[in-house]
């Protein structure tokens, strides 16, 4: 950060005495600012842009570095030699690695066989896969041909992966024997069977053999294969796809609060400018560093980790429950692989100080420079632990952006004060400001998170969307010619930022946005229950679902159907979308026009009033929610 402070005074002959200077510079002098981003983290593009932004004051509508061409792999792998790039770990012990000359090599075998295989640019590839190298290849792979990379996590039920994929229609599917979870071994081929019966796109799929047991075994048919066999043949050398600046890289997927998860398409310079100001500048990551995040490949931060490669430090990734060993597998790997950047979310920390661990006390942690959080808001309490229980010098960095955006808005900054509750500061070249209910920008006021100007890593729309009009309705219809994120949060008056929460009714248990919708479709199969409402409970510093069922006449919640309904939920969505409490009432509250209000039931079970009663068509069901004793414990 330091360094290209210093960078910038001396290009635009500026200067600045703090970190709020530069930050206003970067949202003023926006064609400077990425500029300088685009040099100072040398960005490889075979075609040079001819200027950095066109119809800057259209927002959604700006294009950036016109006439540019590159590609995303070619810039995660512009190291190859003996350094390693990248560790796995998994939770039963097992650990491999590659270097950046191995990765290449893995790289290059992979893409040559999808090339064999007919894949093109535009093409898409999907993977439900582990957290693990191979992961990486396949991206990589994918990628450096100019094919669309779109992942989940092995957890997604048939019903949710289904959801996601089938609308993308995927030409490949890579997935793996098996993975493990807080001590269980769970069987992904029958699964992907299901999954790929359902989707008529996928040509092949691609087993990677991760446990390589004798009942995780596939046929090798010709639409199954292992990927040591898929890879067969002539390996021809790596070549990267020169594509344009805004050509889609990654297809991710919303909550899906109001139905079926809408597909959101990143672009590849976007992504790749965005993640590298972040890493380098925000978070002082160079080759130097051991980058660690706890995510699965069906959440954000798995893009934003493996981003990394292009910094050149070395990544650890980790597939399993971060509980494991007594709550230490993570902390041991600080230490076995000298981590120096530990990412996680604010619901580990909290765990490991309810369990009374005291990482200074047990561990080395020499390595360790930053602690990144994120998912949820992190408590003052959290931060007292990190200082007095974990490490006395260390940057905790708290972030906070979206699956929408693919980056942060809200970063730490290794030059700035940490404070107990605050995220350090807004992202440089992010326009962030928190509107108050007269939509007017406030300070030290809780407010809606807007942002108001462009930003490159700006999705390039959702896929299939004709003339943008659901993603323009997501994130612009609200405020127009700005970003509307669906946060609520306040700019302290020091810079700092304190995020409150989702504005809207997406569920967010342990930092994984959950969209309602996708527990109705369960529930709706359930002959006994008429109709339900799921809300998010504030509880023990992190957030639990709770469904309320209306059922059939005579029949009375029990613990039998209690645990049908969680079974139908785990069984065809995830573990994460299962809800904590599953209470009975006799009505549910709903609009003049049908629509059944989340909010409002969220903010009757916490205590605080629900305005413009009028709107409901039957307002006294608000009633059946409130002093509700079994949300207490």
């Amino acid at each position: 950060m330091t360094r290209f402070q210093h960078y910038v005074e001396q290009r635009y002959e500026k200067s600045f005495n703090s970190y709020a200077e530069l930050h206003l510079w970067s949202v003023t002098d926006i064609d400077d600012f990425w500029t300088a981003i685009w040099d100072f983290c040398e960005l490889k593009a075979t075609t040079p842009y001819q200027q950095p932004t066109l119809n800057l004051d259209k927002f959604p509508g700006t294009q950036w570095f016109s006439g540019s061409e590159l590609n995303f792999a070619d810039n995660l792998m512009r190291y190859r030699d003996d350094q390693v790039a990248i560790v796995g770990l998994l939770e039963n012990g097992q650990r491999c690695s590659y270097t950046y000359a191995e990765l290449w090599h893995e790289v290059e075998q992979l893409a040559s066989a999808m090339r064999r295989h007919g894949i093109v640019k535009g093409d898409r590839v999907a993977g439900l896969l582990p957290n693990i190298p191979e992961a990486v290849i396949a991206m990589l792979a994918t990628t450096s041909i100019g094919a669309i990379w779109s992942s989940c996590s092995p957890d997604f039920g048939i019903n949710g992966a289904c959801d996601r994929f089938s609308q993308i229609e995927p030409r490949l599917l890579f997935t793996t024997d098996a993975y493990i979870y807080n001590g269980k071994v769970i069987n992904c081929l029958a699964k992907t069977a299901s999954i790929t019966d359902r989707i008529e796109s996928i040509e092949a799929t691609i087993v990677i053999p991760l446990l390589a047991k004798e009942e995780f075994k596939t046929d090798d048919q010709d639409a199954t294969k292992t990927l040591r066999n898929f890879v067969k043949g002539d390996v021809t050398p790596l070549t990267f796809t020169p594509l344009p600046f805004d050509h889609p890289l990654y297809i991710m997927y919303s909550s899906g609060t109001t139905g079926i998860p809408k597909c959101i398409v990143h672009s590849a310079g976007g992504t790749l400018i965005q993640h590298l100001k972040e890493h380098q500048l925000h978070t002082d990551i160079s080759r130097k560093d051991t980058f660690f995040y706890f995510t699965t490949c069906g959440w954000m931060m798995w893009n934003w980790l493996v981003s990394g490669l292009s910094s050149g430090c070395t990544l650890v990734l980790y597939d399993g429950s971060p509980f494991a060993e007594n709550g230490e597998v993570l902390l041991n790997a600080i230490d076995n692989e000298a981590i120096s950047v530990f990412g996680t979310s604010a619901k580990y920390i909290a765990g490991l100080e309810k369990q009374g661990l005291k990482p200074k006390e047990s561990h080395q942690l020499t390595s360790l420079t930053t602690i990144l959080s994120t998912g949820s808001p992190l408590s003052e309490a959290s931060y007292e632990y990190i200082y007095r229980d974990f490490k006395t010098d260390v940057c905790l960095s708290s972030i906070s952006g979206g699956t929408d955006i693919i980056s942060c808005f809200m970063l730490g900054n290794p030059n700035l004060t940490v404070y107990s509750g605050e995220i350090q500061c807004l992202g440089l070249g992010m326009a962030v400001e928190f509107y108050d209910e007269d939509n007017h920008a406030a300070t030290a006021k809780t407010g809606e998170l807007v942002c108001k100007k462009p930003f490159p890593s700006t999705p390039v729309g959702f896929w299939h969307d004709e003339q943008d009009k659901r993603f323009l309705k997501a994130y612009f219809s609200q405020h127009s010619g700005s970003w509307t994120h669906g946060d609520y949060g306040e700019l302290t008056e020091r810079g700092g930022v304190v995020i409150q929460g989702r504005s809207d009714a997406v569920l967010n248990p342990a930092g994984v946005r959950i969209g309602t919708a996708e527990i109705y479709r369960q529930v709706e199969t359930i002959n006994e229950i008429v109709e339900s409402i799921a809300v998010g409970q504030e509880w023990q510093d992190d957030e639990r679902i709770v469904l309320f069922v209306v059922l059939q006449p005579s029949i009375r919640l029990d613990d039998t159907l209690i645990e049908s309904i969680k079974l139908v939920i785990r069984k065809n969505t995830t573990p994460r979308h299962v809800p904590a409490k599953i209470l009975q009432v006799a009505d549910i509250p709903r609009t003049i026009s049908g629509k059944i209000v989340e909010l409002a039931v969220r903010k009757i079970i916490h205590g605080q009033p629900v305005d413009n009663t009028d709107a409901l068509a039957n307002p006294e069901a608000l009633n059946l929610f409130k002093n509700r004793p079994e949300l207490n414990d």
